[in-house]
């Protein structure tokens, strides 16, 4: 294996792509590079990321994706889980709101051997939709995994379950999906999401050309929190220019590709199964885009508004993909 910033990584890919992850970073994919070119914000570091939870590349955030409103929500047993105020293992953001889950130093996944392959559904797949394309076409492929079962996770998400994450390069395209085996006795909820990074080299952000498969974006409380309310959006194309975006969305239009696009490169991000809601976050000044797939709004585990649970002996399945042309 290689090094990024002194963590060792794993590359996949074909003569067009390459994708890189870092186990000991809670599968970070830190590098997405096509035709030699990197396509993914490096910001900090994966150092950085894996201690402190800085996102950048395309991180996974579990077992919640952007905010929760407060320290605690409730519990399976009708009582409430508390959350620690320290970090690690939590990340909090300006106003002290539990941010992204838990950091990744603090999760121990495990790479695993053989093919990818496709899986029987006898477990069920409470996903939905058709899967990424499980062909060994000339692609390259990882597989990795994360029990919960551990009491410092527990404490915080006191769902035991096994997560998997199954990444996949063919030609100039990168699909990963990742899997909630609900293999105890409770339900395990579903509220994680990923932040992927998109940036287009040598090219200015200001006249990148944005398109959007939304129709409805949620509205947000002070805090950055969802209020339960949303309003029709109908800016569907639109180039970037100097604006920040901070948004949170419901509902994709299918077949729902978020696309880049500027000087010699198009970049599609696609939801394939399993994600619900959407954020797109590109601040004024910064050279990239994120177009967020979620499982379930912001705050989620605290409102329930929106959020999903794979029932016990159940498999919960959630991809999407990254294709990129020239």
């Amino acid at each position: 294996m290689a090094l990024a910033d002194g963590l060792q990584t794993r590359t996949i890919g074909s003569a067009q792509l390459q994708a890189t992850f870092v186990p000991g970073a809670a599968m970070l994919c830190c590098s997405l590079r096509h035709e030699g070119e990197e396509l993914l914000a490096q910001r900090d570091g994966v150092r950085a990321y894996a201690e402190r939870g800085a996102t950048m590349g395309i991180p996974l955030l579990y077992p919640w994706a952007n905010r929760l409103a407060g320290p605690s929500y409730p519990a399976p047993d009708g009582d409430s889980v508390e959350l620690p105020h320290s970090t690690p293992p939590l990340k909090f953001d300006a106003n002290g709101l539990p941010l992204h889950g838990v950091l990744p130093s603090c999760l121990d996944w495990e790479l695993l051997d053989g093919d990818v392959g496709s899986e029987t559904d006898k477990d069920g797949d409470t996903g939905g939709g058709d899967r990424a394309d499980a062909a060994a076409d000339a692609a390259a492929e990882l597989r990795a995994r994360l029990r919960w079962d551990a009491r410092e996770l527990l404490a915080i998400f006191p769902f035991a379950h096994t997560l998997e994450l199954h990444a996949r390069v063919a030609g100039a395209e990168l699909a990963i999906e990742t899997r909630v085996h609900a293999d105890s006795a409770v339900a395990v909820p579903v509220a994680f999401g990923f932040h992927p990074y998109l940036t287009i080299p040598d090219s200015d952000r200001r006249t990148w050309e944005i398109e959007l498969p939304v129709r409805e974006r949620l509205l947000l409380d002070a805090q950055m929190i969802p209020t339960g309310t949303s309003e029709p959006f109908a800016r569907r194309r639109f180039v970037l220019g100097d604006g920040g975006w901070d948004d949170p969305f419901a509902g994709p239009i299918e077949p729902s590709i978020f696309s880049v696009t500027g000087a010699k490169r198009w970049i599609e991000l696609q939801f394939l199964h399993g994600f619900s809601h959407a954020q797109v976050y590109s601040p004024a000044g910064e050279d990239f885009i994120c177009f967020e797939p979620m499982t379930a709004p912001a705050n989620a585990l605290r409102s329930g508004d929106g959020l999903r649970s794979v029932e016990p002996g159940r498999v919960f399945r959630a991809a999407f993909r990254i294709s990129v042309s020239s």
